[in-house]
């Protein structure tokens, strides 16, 4: 399935594309696209649903995300292009869910932004509750699989003392969808082709299959050290082709377009704009 929730923002309604394309309405069966209650979809005879408009607002793909973790430096080249060593084990960090937005919602430049970067990365989004978990179990507990742009400012990120979190939680860095697609519909989630452009250039041009530290391996080394619970989101890392590892390097400012997208899980555009 690829589920998806549209409408304005906070007032989003869940939604499940057909194989033609079309948003069906699935108002009158859940409430909303939450983890945990994918199951009450299966049955669903998807052709006889209301066909929505396919010019609404889309909005993140998934309900109630209780955490938003990060997984940095997951690709070798991307570490190296940061000018840092492949970490021995993953590298985690948060995101405040309040930068959560939608898949083709405007980036607000922050005030004080120098630095403003993109990473396309693997979203994975947890369905079941997990702690201490075999990877075999982490597996089993993946919901579904969507494109995530883990905007960053790497001078918050990276100049200014203490976490990463700082360059990483301004409202709308992290755009999440469009689809929340379920496991059965991605062929290998461990080789997907994953892009992202700004202003019509290519920076990244990667593939899942370099990644370090695989998604159900990520989910059980992080049930280690917090319980994770349905709607969680992992935000898996980064191929190479970053602002910050070009030369010069480059960041981007308000007008700038960004597209990307990761096979089978669809696709994003964001336009940066000026903080009120």
């Amino acid at each position: 399935m690829k589920l998806l929730r549209y409408g304005s923002v906070g007032n989003e309604k869940p939604a499940i594309l057909d194989n033609d394309g079309n948003i069906r309405s699935l108002t009158e069966i859940v409430d909303d696209i939450y983890a945990d209650e994918l199951d009450k979809l299966s049955a669903v005879d998807v052709t006889a649903l209301p066909i929505v408009s396919d010019d609404v607002r889309i909005g993140p793909c998934v309900a109630n995300v209780g955490k938003f973790i990060c997984i940095g430096l997951n690709y070798a080249d991307h570490a190296a292009e940061s000018g840092m060593e492949l970490p021995p084990e993953p590298v985690i960090f948060m995101k405040a869910t309040s930068a959560i937005c939608g898949p083709n919602d405007d980036v607000i430049k922050p005030h004080g932004s120098t630095k403003l970067d993109w990473e396309v990365e693997l979203g994975v989004v947890v369905g079941k509750e997990l702690r201490y978990a075999s990877e075999e179990e982490a597996a089993d507990a993946i919901a579904g699989y969507c494109v995530i742009n883990d905007i960053s400012e790497r001078a918050f990120q990276l100049e200014m003392s203490g976490q990463w979190v700082k360059g990483k939680s301004n409202d709308t860095f992290g755009p999440i969808g469009p689809y929340l697609v379920t496991p059965d519909e991605v062929d290998d989630p461990d080789n997907l082709k994953m892009w992202l452009e700004v202003n019509g250039h290519r920076y990244q041009d990667g593939n899942t299959k370099t990644m370090v530290y695989k998604p159900a391996f990520t989910l059980a080394y992080l049930s280690k050290f917090m319980s994770l619970q349905p709607g969680d989101v992992i935000s898996t890392g980064t191929p190479p082709g970053v602002g910050l590892g070009q030369t010069p390097p480059t960041y981007l400012d308000v007008g700038d377009v960004m597209e990307l997208g990761i096979e089978d899980l669809g696709s994003q555009k964001q336009t940066v704009v000026v903080a009120e």
